[in-house]
């Protein structure tokens, strides 16, 4: 299992990231998030393209500093 990512390694993550890495930064499972991204309860933006979801990094950087 790959380790939580600092928020400061969020910063530099690039503008857009997958649900499973989003997941791991806010400390929640990939199918939890896959779920709350379906039900628009996601607490980040997210860029939907069809079937595939991409979360604004920057949104998650305010997620996890008010955290």
């Amino acid at each position: 299992m790959r380790a939580v990512p600092t928020l400061d390694e969020v910063r530099t993550w690039p503008a857009t990231v997958g649900v499973p890495e989003a997941a791991r930064a806010i400390g929640v499972s990939k199918s939890h998030l896959y779920d709350m991204v379906r039900r628009g309860e996601a607490p980040v933006t997210v860029l939907t393209f069809g079937a595939r979801h991409r979360i604004v990094t920057a949104s998650l950087v305010r997620l996890l500093e008010g955290a």
